[in-house]
C-alpha cells in the first residue's frame, strides 16, 4: 500500500479548489487561499512530486459523444492467473468503450464501466469482446440509469482513522 503524505490546511485547501476546477490560476488559487501565486506554484509542484497529484484529466460526456448508454460489466475470469489477466485487462483497457477497469475480490474478478450506443452495440461488446474470449467464463450487465461525481476526496480526519 503506498505511503500516505502529510497535508497542512493549504494543501487540503489547494487539493479541494484543484479537483473542483483543475484550470483554476496560480493567482486565483492563492487569492481564494491567502497566499503568494509562487508558494501555490511550489505547494502544486510538491503535491506532483510526491505522487498527490496524478494529473488533469479532461471530463467528456459520453452521450454527446454518441455513447448514450453506460452499463457495469462484472466479469469472471477462469482460470485467473497472471498470465491469462494481464493481457486480458490490456484487451479491455484498449476498447474505446470502456471508461474504467476494476480488478476486484469476491465472485467475479473485474468491474467494466463502459459507455455504448445503444443496446445493440452493448449487445455487440459483451458478445464479440467479452464472451468470445476463452479465458471469460461470465459477464453480467447492469445498466446505469445516472450517475453523479462524488467529492473532493481529502484524508480521512483524525477521529475517523482511530475510530
Amino acid at each position: 500500500m503506498a505511503e500516505s503524505v502529510e497535508l497542512d490546511p493549504v494543501d487540503l485547501h489547494l487539493l479541494r479548489l484543484l479537483q473542483n476546477d483543475a484550470r483554476t490560476t496560480y493567482r486565483d488559487l492563492a487569492s481564494r487561499i491567502g497566499v503568494a501565486p509562487s508558494t501555490c506554484l511550489d505547494r502544486v509542484a510538491r503535491l506532483r512530486r510526491s505522487g498527490v497529484i496524478l494529473g488533469h484529466r479532461l471530463k467528456l460526456d459520453p452521450a454527446k459523444l454518441g455513447r448514450g448508454l453506460q452499463a457495469l460489466l462484472s466479469v469472471q475470469v477462469r482460470p485467473h492467473r497472471r498470465e491469462l489477466v494481464g493481457p486480458f485487462v490490456e484487451r479491455i483497457r484498449a476498447l474505446p468503450e470502456s471508461l474504467t477497469v476494476f480488478h476486484l475480490t469476491g465472485p467475479d474478478d473485474y468491474l467494466v464501466h463502459v459507455a455504448v450506443a445503444d443496446m445493440t452495440d452493448l449487445q455487440r461488446l459483451v458478445l464479440d469482446e467479452f464472451t468470445a474470449r476463452r479465458e471469460v467464463a461470465r459477464v453480467e450487465t447492469r445498466l446505469i440509469f445516472q450517475q453523479w461525481d462524488c467529492g473532493p476526496m481529502l484524508p480521512p480526519t483524525p477521529s475517523a482513522q482511530t475510530g
